[in-house]
């Protein structure tokens, strides 16, 4: 009636059984592998739980140190980006938008007395004057000075006048550009911040320009030197024009000039010799130029120191204007610039010989003008010149005995 035990059979498995079953697995997997997936079943086989089937996968960019989802990073850069645009634009206007700013304090006295004074300069040039002169009532003049004096036959064009008249003094004319340069030396930084540094160095050369046309420049050993263009005594009476009887502008003259030269004029050498040696220590940055000017002061000291004499002979148009009263100042003024401009130390020993000292009035103590710095005497320039070598470089013997002397007559004048 039943035809199979409800109990089931017993747990054993047949050995039979089991081989059987092992070898249908294995077939049905060995098939599975042959098959080639299609792109909807590889999806499936390597979603992970959760996962839809079909889902995109996403994209990842690797910046070696970190990876970030592609998406996140593009937006990051985006951003960047922008924001940089954005900023940039900012600035440009800000830029091209124009500022009220205040204007600059006013300059204060001393820059503007020394504007002025060196307008002086601008004013009083001669020759043909350059575009940026700044002195609107004043032209060319004098164009053929030298040229129409049949003793020289050169151009002396250039230079400054003196004063209120149009002769062209050289003594007091060097020595203002010594003087120029001197300042310079001293106080560039000060000539830079008020922007007249450029203003007083195209002076100092305009002036040392005209003076190596005064002699032969180019030699080492010279015979010669101009002392003065031009005439001012009117003691002969006005049978010759000259510029003290024909007062008119320098650019309206037309007669003759006549050219005063001089062959034993040791003071004036000397001083011609310290304009270029100071100004070639301002113009060390244009290394030609100033090996020119120094050269030129060598031919001028070695003139000075073997033709002694004065350039200013009684009787002469020097004499009455701006006599000069001695040499030796000169010498040891002259000899302390060259020293400076060569460091050769045979010129220091010349302005600290004690004879020279005592030639120059280094000892006369009651004179009225003993300690007064002018164009005719150097020697108070001189001390305080030395006696800054003394402090700085302190060149100990055989100089210290006169470089202390005159640093302690310094101190008293």
């Amino acid at each position: 009636m039943f035809g199979r035990d409800p109990w089931g059979g017993s747990l054993e498995i047949s050995n039979a059984d089991s081989a059987t079953d092992d070898d249908r697995s294995r077939d049905l997997d060995r098939a599975a592998l042959m098959r080639q997936l299609d792109e909807t079943q590889q999806s499936w086989l390597l979603a992970g739980p959760g996962d839809q089937a079909g889902k995109k996968k996403k994209k990842y960019v690797d910046l070696g140190c970190v990876v970030l989802d592609r998406k996140i990073f593009m937006w990051t850069v985006g951003t960047i980006l922008g924001l940089g645009v954005f900023i940039g634009f900012v600035m440009m206007i800000v830029k091209l938008v124009p500022h009220k700013r205040p204007p600059p304090p006013p300059p204060d006295q001393y820059t503007q007395a020394l504007h002025k004074a060196l307008m002086f300069f601008n004013a009083q040039r001669s020759g043909p004057l350059p575009k940026h002169n700044g002195v609107s009532w004043r032209g060319n003049s004098c164009m053929k000075d030298g040229l129409s004096d049949s003793t020289v036959r050169r151009s002396l064009v250039g230079g400054f006048y003196d004063a209120g008249d149009a002769i062209k003094f050289n003594y007091p004319m060097a020595w203002s550009m010594t003087m120029l340069s001197w300042s310079v030396i001293e106080y560039k930084a000060k000539y830079e911040a008020i922007g007249e540094l450029d203003h007083i160095k195209e002076l100092i050369k305009w002036g040392t320009d005209y003076i190596l046309k005064t002699f032969n420049s180019s030699a080492d050993t010279i015979d010669r030197i101009v002392a003065q263009v031009g005439v001012g005594d009117t003691s002969k009476g006005s049978s010759q024009p000259n510029d003290h009887y024909c007062w008119m502008r320098p650019e309206d003259i037309d007669y003759k000039r006549p050219v005063t030269e001089c062959h034993s004029c040791s003071d004036l050498a000397s001083e011609m010799a310290a304009a270029l040696a100071a100004a070639s220590i301002v113009f060390k940055d244009s290394k030609t130029y100033s090996d020119k000017l120094v050269k030129g002061a060598k031919a001028l000291y070695k003139f000075g120191r073997l033709t002694r004499g004065r350039y200013s002979p009684n009787g002469s148009d020097q004499a009455i204007f701006y006599n000069s009263t001695s040499y030796w100042d000169e010498f040891v003024w002259g000899g302390a610039w060259m020293y400076f401009a060569t460091g050769n130390n045979s010129y220091l020993t010349i302005a600290t010989a004690p004879g020279m000292a005592k030639h120059a009035g280094a000892y006369w103590f009651g004179s009225p003008n003993y300690g007064v710095f002018t164009w005719d005497d150097k020697l108070p320039g001189a001390q305080v010149l030395l006696s800054r070598l003394r402090l700085f470089l302190s060149p100990g013997y055989p100089y210290e005995e006169i470089l202390r002397t005159f640093h302690n007559q310094t101190d008293n004048a």
